[in-house]
């Protein structure tokens, strides 16, 4: 009996401290940590803004540690689908196309696109050419798709992050670009080189390239994960988290309807 309960004690102790691992397993979400005031480089090499914010808000709601890896936009779904990382946390709409490779949590923000140019140029967005411009988005985005559906005629460059793009406009190899309405804003328009520049359209939104806002991207077997996050949003919203960590970046509500 003796020998019976000291390997009864050893099989639970293994079991224990298997879920307390599994309990304190790392969560990586890959964001690309060039898409201020959501994700960007601090001046010491970390990565903040407010989806970070959120992340470890929410992360704390179900007990797991996490943490945040840079990845180019064009490697999040391929990095996550070979588990590279766990989750996208980097303001990825939730569109019909992208839900046949990944599941996605509820929204947790909703934004729109925008043309930005030189001050006093305006965009005609009734021309499919778009006045013969040269027009910067982002590749693979939900920008991308819309100028592609609406504009096909238009003279569309992609880049492979808000960084490249903006540079380019600001030094002149773009006429415009199309790009998030309120990441512009803050990553580009309220700082030094885009003194220069000014929204050139009104802010536009698309249900088919838009889709329903943005959400954590995840492979579509991690269903437990998606809905312990999903909860996660519920809860920070409820309890005023979610409020007080957007007012610290915004004027306005970007959560929506």
């Amino acid at each position: 009996m003796k020998t019976w309960s000291a390997a009864m004690i050893v099989i639970v102790s293994l079991v224990c401290s298997a879920n307390i691992t599994k309990a304190e397993e790392t969560i990586r979400f890959a964001t690309e940590a060039a898409f201020p005031p959501f994700n960007e480089r601090a001046p010491d090499g970390s990565i903040v803004g407010f989806e970070i914010d959120l992340g470890m808000a929410m992360c704390a709601r179900i007990n797991r540690k996490c943490e945040f890896i840079a990845q180019e936009w064009e490697g999040m779904i391929p990095g996550l689908l070979t588990k590279k990382f766990d989750g996208i946390f980097a303001s990825m709409s939730i569109t019909e196309e992208r839900k046949k490779k990944i599941d996605f949590t509820s929204k947790y923000y909703e934004s729109g696109g925008v043309f930005v140019a030189l001050k006093g140029i305006g965009i005609d967005v009734a021309d499919t050419r778009l006045g013969g411009k040269t027009i910067g988005t982002l590749s693979g985005s939900t920008y991308f798709c819309y100028l592609e559906k609406k504009y096909p005629e238009a003279t569309v460059t992609p880049y492979p992050n808000a960084d490249a793009l903006y540079l380019d406009l600001s030094s002149g190899r773009l006429d415009a670009i199309f790009a998030d309405a309120v990441a512009t804003d803050f990553g580009f328009l309220r700082t030094e080189r885009g003194e220069e520049m000014a929204l050139a359209s009104e802010i536009v939104s698309e249900r088919d390239c838009f889709g329903e806002g943005a959400g954590i991207g995840l492979r579509k077997e991690d269903t437990a994960l998606r809905d312990k996050l999903n909860q996660a949003i519920v809860d920070v919203r409820a309890d005023g988290t979610y409020q007080a960590l957007a007012k610290k970046y915004f004027e306005y509500d970007i959560y929506g309807d």
